[in-house]
């Protein structure tokens, strides 16, 4: 396309510097072309070559008139359906232009609700002059806030009547949410235990593996970097909640929650032995077997072997 361009703009530089008064054009030989004859072969060059950008730029043109599509002009459901795919940065460059579309109380309620699963003020009447939009500007607000300073954020939605002054509310709303730094909620929850008491009872572990339930429950409260007492609390209270959740499976392992404390702790070990660089003697299946029996003699070798392979395989229960 580049050459295309090229012939046609030193065509016409030649016809305007060599035509003469009785329309010809000198050449090097002396050779005498009639003016209509260049005309021909300059036309027939642009046809042969340049065909295709007479077409790209027609197209472009085209395109130019006719602009982006005007939402507006499409059915309301396709019309918010194109929109909901957008962010909230995005969803308020497009009110811009589609104020009345953009600023729809379903999208914005589709956004708060995907980023922020629950809140106490999506079960209540809502107040007078309620907008999803300042809603969503709140959520982010608050979020921000708690990620600097968790007391404040929480605070701050209380006051803005997002949440309630409830350890179960509190709870759902950290359950639900992934905008929350996991370092400032770990600090938060382990100075509220009564929040921590209600979020470790929204977990459902019923017929999970042992070692898979122990990672979702460390992606949503996350493990100290050291061993104390947070630690075994947290361990602890999975435990409780593990045998909860699978009645038959503890029956029939004759596990109590006793155990399950002692293999969870196993796997905590057994995890940092395998995937820390440090340790250059990686501890074996049968060394794994055989110490984790000795600390709960109840339970089967299969089933511990099953818990070594899936370290083996998986990686860190609580990375």
């Amino acid at each position: 396309m580049g050459q295309g361009l090229w012939r046609i703009a030193r065509n016409q530089q030649l016809q305007q510097q060599g035509y003469s008064g009785q329309g010809y054009l000198t050449r090097e030989r002396g050779r005498r072309i009639p003016a209509n004859n260049v005309s021909n072969t300059s036309h027939r060059k642009q046809a042969q070559g340049g065909i295709d950008i007479y077409h790209l730029l027609k197209t472009r043109k085209s395109k130019e008139q006719e602009g982006f599509i005007n939402l507006e002009m499409l059915p309301p459901e396709l019309s918010f359906t194109i929109l909901s795919y957008l962010n909230a940065t995005d969803l308020c460059l497009a009110s811009c232009v589609w104020q009345d579309l953009a600023n729809d109380e379903l999208l914005w309620q589709g956004l708060c609700k995907s980023t922020w699963g629950h809140c106490s003020i999506y079960n209540k009447n809502p107040p007078l002059g309620f907008s999803f939009r300042k809603l969503y500007m709140q959520l982010d607000e608050g979020s921000l806030t708690f990620n600097a300073n968790p007391d404040e954020g929480v605070n701050y939605f209380m006051s803005k009547g997002i949440l309630d002054d409830s350890p179960k509310e509190i709870a759902k709303f950290i359950f639900c949410t992934r905008t929350l730094n996991w370092k400032k909620l770990r600090i938060y929850l382990d100075e509220r235990r009564d929040v921590l008491d209600d979020l470790v009872t929204l977990h459902n572990f019923r017929n999970q593996f042992l070692p898979n339930a122990l990672r979702e429950f460390f992606r949503h409260i996350h493990a100290p970097e050291e061993r104390g007492e947070y630690l075994e609390t947290l361990i602890t209270k999975f435990s409780h909640r593990f045998c909860a959740c699978n009645p038959d499976l503890m029956r029939e392992l004759g596990l109590s929650p006793d155990a399950v404390y002692v293999l969870c702790y196993s796997l905590i070990l057994l995890s940092i032995d395998l995937t820390s660089p440090h340790v250059k003697n990686k501890m074996s299946k049968r060394e794994f077997i055989r110490n984790t029996r000795r600390a709960a003699q109840n339970i089967s070798e299969d089933f511990v072997g099953h818990l070594y392979d899936n370290i083996y395989l998986i990686g860190h229960v609580a990375a």
